[in-house]
């Protein structure tokens, strides 16, 4: 670390971290803490002079993270004990999840709760003893001041280590056997699935939505198993659990009634007030889910969530390349407060309203329920109190006059929003985060005829398969500023990548896609996964030696890499014929079937990925030109409604031999010039059909 003491110098401190690809490491790169990232570097240096390890995990988004710089890390008499006592580490979760992983469950067991920021003391041989996650700069609420926690960490090294070593050691050895622990074998059923879904109707909120209580996550991936368990059982409780958590995310202010996109989570049980960072991933998920609901039911509300959450992120989260950054943060600057402020960026007052909006700020406000007294700190989070309908029946306007004038109301404030001071980017492009991205545009390019969606698509599987690869065609993890960094790709990558691919590949139909898909798909079985567990780990067999090789089988805010895996290939085994691509699917949802009617929150797309197994697939060969009428219109039948059990592959009539290798496309021909479409299953191929309504016929009976 270096002091600098130039005249005009901002930043009297600069640290390793400068040189880092993470934005969030190197928004610490100006403590007076000696960070340095993890590396042989850290570990060397604390072997060597005998210290411990003060690992502090975080993301750029996490307003506590920030909180924790401000209060500790800034602070130069905390520097100065943490400089003194131990090698501080800075990691980034979202650029090393293996990293968190490991030491997240590490808290977990020692604390019984986790969170960031991480706080994890750990031998220099990386071997945690002691854990915790955000601490105050003074005794707060039965918790010791950060300080105090760092002169007993200090003390207990020096003086009763073996203590430590015992009690750090046993937890390392529990985590080993846990990570290397093949599960239980257990058996894949529809019974199964009945179960999971009667759990998830007993944790339903039948007021507002949703599952559980306060703070509540908007759990696309159990939206997205429940979607599929509507419509093979037609179950009317369950579509009603979709249509009422939709519906009120999408209403609440967990919701950018201005901007489109979703904030993180809802800190009450309403959806009203959400922590306000808003993260690729979740407006990745949400809009598939979206799209899928419009699918299902054509309801055009479900359609403009989607398209207004893609349009988010097409417009604030795209680098010009094509890839999709990671975060935007929750706090931005408050000009006449001099510092930043949480959901600043996103709340409003009535003087503020009538300010833009003029005489429309009093119906506009009465729809978004603005007040006085506010609902946030003084000020105003946008979320839809009263329906533009009700307004118009109560008002006497027709509602097509409310709808143009909240319209234009919406357009103004964008407009005046954008003027304010703007909430920090993470513009790291992380390659699990895109692939889930990729899939979402892709569908809904099909689902609405978005060609421009398609073309965003197109350019961002050109960019991940172009700058997030190494000179020997090996994956990696994060992007940024022209770099991709040295840390490679994990299973969640190769396994969300694929699954993106795949989803473009039916968007466009050229081979290309799905030929890198299936590539990654090899690459997973051939240094993911591993008998000894019958499962995929998260790290490849050559990755970086840690003190556990991570193995995260639980969905969490992102489909775990187990799940995206065996989702891909359940797919990709009936396209390439494939039984060990299934075989190996099939293992990984069985191993886990306990627990999925258990804690199916905890496994939504794995209970996704099981409906899909559990059913005999359409499978549909279509022979024509990707671009002709005739095509689309066939095209339209299969994606117009929603038909998550099936695949779809398309000959080109001209090619000598398909493009791609796949039995389902062997031996076809167009019926009468005309694009014509195969339907199949288990490979027993009703008569071919030209006519859309005759394809909707064979695929709906």
């Amino acid at each position: 670390m270096t002091t600098e003491t130039s005249p005009g110098q901002s930043h009297k401190y600069t640290n390793r971290l400068i040189d880092a690809t993470s934005p969030y490491l190197v928004q610490h790169a100006h403590n007076p803490v000696d960070w340095y990232p993890w590396g042989e570097e850290a570990l060397a240096k604390a072997r060597a002079e005998d210290k411990p390890i003060l690992l502090s995990v975080g993301y750029a988004a996490c307003h506590w993270c920030h909180v924790m710089e401000r209060e500790s890390f800034e602070d130069e008499a905390t520097a100065r004990i943490m400089n003194e006592h131990f090698v501080s580490v800075k990691v980034d979760r979202e650029e090393r999840p293996d990293i968190d992983n490991i030491y997240m469950t590490a808290v977990q067991a020692m604390t019984g709760g986790g969170g960031w920021p991480m706080t994890v003391f750990l031998t220099p041989e990386g071997v945690p003893f002691y854990g915790g996650t955000y601490f105050p700069p003074e005794p707060r609420q039965r918790m010791p001041s950060f300080s105090q926690v760092l002169l007993g960490i200090a003390d207990a090294y020096a003086n009763r280590r073996d203590e430590l070593l015992r009690a750090g050691t046993e937890l390392l050895e529990h985590m080993r056997q846990a990570s290397a622990s093949r599960l239980a074998d257990g058996q894949l059923s529809p019974e199964l699935l009945d179960d999971a879904y009667a759990t998830l109707h007993g944790q339903f909120d039948q007021t507002y939505g949703g599952f559980g209580r306060a703070p509540k996550f908007p759990q696309p991936t159990t939206l997205e198993f429940l979607l599929r368990y509507a419509r093979r059982t037609g179950a009317q409780l369950a579509w009603e659990m979709l249509h009422t958590t939709l519906r009120a995310m999408a209403e609440g202010g967990m919701y950018d009634q201005l901007g489109g996109g979703f904030h993180r989570y809802s800190v009450d049980e309403q959806w009203l007030v959400p922590h306000f960072e808003k993260m690729l991933y979740d407006n990745a998920l949400l809009a598939r889910v979206y799209t899928e609901m419009f699918q299902a039911t054509g309801e055009p509300f479900y359609r403009r969530i989607a398209e207004a959450t893609l349009d988010y992120i097409a417009r604030e989260l795209r680098h010009p390349d094509g890839g999709f950054y990671s975060t935007q943060d929750a706090d931005s600057l408050v000009p006449e407060l001099g510092h930043k402020e949480e959901g600043a960026f996103f709340v409003w007052t009535p003087d503020e309203l009538r300010e833009v909006l003029g005489a429309d700020a009093l119906l506009f406000g009465q729809v978004f329920g603005v007040t006085a007294r506010g609902n946030f700190e003084g000020k105003n989070i946008l979320h839809v109190q009263r329906r533009p309908a009700d307004v118009a029946r109560v008002t006497g306007m027709p509602p097509e006059r409310v709808e143009a004038l909240i319209a234009r109301a919406s357009g103004k404030l964008l407009e005046a929003r954008a003027r304010r001071p703007r909430p920090d980017l993470d513009d790291k492009v992380l390659t699990a985060w895109n692939g889930m991205a990729l899939r979402a545009f892709a569908l809904a390019a099909r689902a609405f005829g978005r060609d421009d969606y398609r073309t965003i698509a197109e350019q961002n599987g050109e960019f991940v398969l172009r700058a997030l690869r190494d000179a020997n065609g090996q994956l990696l993890r994060a992007w940024k500023d022209g770099s991709a960094g040295h840390v490679p790709g994990f299973l969640e990558d190769h396994a969300l990548l694929a699954d993106g691919l795949l989803a473009l590949y039916e968007a466009t139909f050229e081979p290309r896609w799905l030929g890198e898909c299936r590539a990654l798909a090899e690459t997973m079985l051939a240094r993911f996964w591993d008998d000894s567990i019958a499962g995929f780990y998260d790290t490849a067999a050559d990755h970086e030696a840690l003190v556990v090789r991570p193995r995260d089988t639980g969905d969490n805010a992102t489909p775990a890499g187990n799940s995206a895996a065996a989702d891909v290939l359940l797919r990709l085994a009936i396209i390439f014929d494939q039984p060990l691509y299934r075989q190996r699917a099939e293992t990984i949802l069985a191993n886990l079937a306990p627990f999925l009617a258990r804690y199916p929150t905890g496994f939504g797309r794995y209970l996704a990925a099981a409906e899909f197994a559990l059913s005999t697939p359409h499978e549909i060969a279509l022979v024509g030109e990707p671009a002709a009428p005739d095509t689309a219109a066939l095209c339209q039948v299969i994606f117009g409604a929603f038909r998550p059990n099936t695949v779809v592959l398309l000959a080109r009539p001209a090619e000598p031999a398909p493009a791609v290798a796949s039995p389902l496309l062997a031996d076809r021909a167009q019926v009468g010039g005309r694009a014509t479409a195969y339907v199949c299953q288990n490979y027993a191929c009703r008569l071919p059909v030209t006519d859309p309504a005759a394809l909707a016929a064979q695929l709906d009976a």
